[in-house]
């Protein structure tokens, strides 16, 4: 599952300055980007670029405010730090592979022809890459980023895939519903910058 193929064909290259140029290119030309930076087998950098921007979106919120830990011996500082780390190594990693799992067990009943789980994991992380402003304290912002996300997520889907828009929106929604909806919080934003939704959802 964490698979790092050293010399991919098609795959990202590594280090910092291709995170940055692949958070710019997924936002600009996400068909261009999937189609052609998403390769078999070369998912550690799709999966280190979803956690990072998880990260960044866990900081925000706990910087602002807007997400809080308890405190542990050493002080709230460390106690942060903990949390970041546990979130880095533990969480992001795992809910992204459950995801990427529940999103093949969805590709496996309605898309016959269709890429591996290492090419579903590079696509959803990747297609987490709006949510890195996600954690400012904004609701309108947050539903944005999140929006976008589940969008790039039905791009990817299709791009990787080879199937129809239509198909990779069906194929899409739970998975978008989990990581957007409910890991970045895009519904509870949703209800908060449209207050007359508050009444008519369950969340």
């Amino acid at each position: 599952m964490t698979q790092w193929v050293e010399n991919p064909t098609g795959g990202r290259d590594r280090g910092p300055q291709a995170i940055v140029r692949a958070w710019i290119e997924v936002l600009v030309r996400p068909r261009r980007f999937f189609r052609t930076g998403v390769a078999p087998g070369d998912q550690a950098p799709g999966m280190v670029f979803g956690v990072l921007v998880t990260l960044i979106e866990v900081a925000t919120r706990m910087a602002t405010g807007d997400l809080t830990v308890g405190t542990i011996a050493g002080g709230p500082l460390l106690t942060k730090l903990l949390a970041l780390a546990l979130v880095g190594l533990f969480i992001a990693p795992a809910v992204l592979h459950l995801t990427a799992a529940l999103q093949t067990v969805i590709l496996m009943l309605l898309v016959p022809e269709r890429g591996g789980i290492s090419e579903t994991v590079q696509v959803l992380g990747y297609a987490v890459a709006p949510c890195l402003l996600a954690g400012l304290p904004i609701p309108e912002l947050r539903t944005a980023c999140t929006v976008y996300g589940a969008v790039l997520l039905v791009i990817g889907m299709r791009e990787v895939h080879n199937t129809s828009y239509l198909r990779a929106a069906v194929v899409g929604a739970l998975p978008a519903a989990v990581v957007f909806g409910y890991g970045f919080g895009g519904f509870r934003a949703l209800v908060v910058a449209v207050p007359g939704l508050a009444s008519a959802v369950p969340w």
